[in-house]
């Protein structure tokens, strides 16, 4: 397995669970292209301005709320990503699959999420 796209895929899951549009920027930089798509059930972003808002909004639905990874296999320059949806009190409050895809340099150009809605 290539360590890197993991650790790139567990950047961005991180990225997700700071609080701040600076702390987001510094992780962004570490994984996501510029000009990243992201998809859910509930929204679709492109870039990091819409990416950053949808992240900030969830945490006004999601009191500390954050991503982490059950399973992950990835390759050529694809992954899928298992994970827990737990809020700030560390609780599950669901779970999904992830589908992504990294660009020539390592970083999430598109991450498809893929959960329940309720």
């Amino acid at each position: 397995m290539n360590e890197t796209i993991k650790e790139t895929w567990e950047t961005y899951a991180l990225s997700w669970k700071v609080k701040t549009l600076q702390e987001k920027q510094d992780f962004f930089e570490k994984c996501l292209d510029r000009n990243c798509h992201y998809s859910s059930p509930i929204i679709n972003t492109k870039g990091w301005d819409a990416l950053s808002a949808h992240m900030l909004d969830f945490h006004q639905k999601v009191p500390g709320g954050y991503f982490e990874t059950t399973y992950f296999q990835e390759h050529n320059n694809r992954s899928i990503a298992r994970w827990n949806l737990l809020n700030g009190d560390d609780v599950v409050l669901g779970d999904g699959i992830s589908y992504c895809e990294y660009n020539d340099d390592g970083k999430l150009k598109t991450m498809a999420g893929f959960f329940e809605i309720g």
